[in-house]
């Protein structure tokens, strides 16, 4: 039964801080590309223009801002199980065979023996992962920022 413990050991030892830590990376990553599309989508109203009674605005001075988001929430789940078995089946036939034919004794015996290990290992995994998004409002700073910036416009 050495196998089974061995089999046993690789399961259990599956690289759970190594999965938790390249979670947090790729959230980490993700939220700065997040953070980045607003800063772009920022840009971007600053240099939209509407015309109203003939006065040019950008969209940021008439109050539209970019969304921004931030992870709220993130899970890993991850789900294994397998089973292990090992038997061993050993099986003897005896037989026997007595014959006289003309006063000629003749005897034979035979015997059959089997020997199996069987050894049997089964897994099943499934892992997902789940992230929640949540729209924020603007940074503050970013939002007194931008009135400062552009309330002469508006005057």
């Amino acid at each position: 039964m050495p196998e089974t413990p061995s089999v046993t050991r690789a399961l259990v030892t599956a690289p759970l801080p190594q999965i938790i830590e390249k979670l947090g990376l790729a959230i980490a990553q993700a939220q700065y590309a997040l953070d980045a599309n607003s800063i772009e989508l920022t840009k971007t109203m600053a240099e939209t223009e509407v015309d109203i009674g003939g006065k040019s605005y950008n969209l940021l001075t008439l109050g539209f801002l970019p969304s921004f988001y931030s992870f709220s929430e993130a899970t890993v789940e991850a789900k294994l199980s397998f089973t292990m078995t090992e038997s061993t089946e050993t099986s003897v036939a005896v037989g026997a065979q007595v014959g006289i034919n003309y006063g000629v004794f003749m005897a034979a015996a035979s015997i059959d023996v089997s020997y199996a290990r069987k050894f049997s290992v089964s897994t099943e995994g499934a892992s997902s992962i789940a992230a929640r998004l949540v729209s924020l409002p603007a940074p503050d700073v970013f939002t007194r920022l931008l009135k400062r910036e552009y309330e002469q416009d508006i005057e």
